[in-house]
């Protein structure tokens, strides 16, 4: 069973390539958060299937955490940014 993780997390590590490539080149701040949040929630999946893969909870302590901090991360995006309308043009 431990393949079919591995396999899962190459495959989550993929879209992470992908959602760094939007990072790097996304046209508008809007883009560049939900590939950060992309980021986010691929690195959480990550440590979660390592977390059963290897038999270590405290990686699943550690996901937790960094899910914690990509919600924050996100209100904190979106109060801080109030002039949305004039980015998307």
């Amino acid at each position: 069973m431990s393949g079919f993780y591995q396999g899962m997390m190459l495959v989550l590590l993929l879209s992470m390539v992908l959602g760094l490539v939007r990072l790097v080149w996304g046209q508008r701040p809007a883009d560049r958060l939900m590939a950060v949040q992309l980021l986010g929630t691929a690195g959480v999946a990550i440590l979660l299937l390592a977390a059963q893969a290897y038999q270590q909870p405290a990686l699943r302590d550690v996901a937790l955490v960094l899910a914690l901090l990509a919600g924050v991360t996100g209100v904190a995006f979106v109060r801080l940014r109030p002039d949305w309308e004039e980015l998307d043009r």
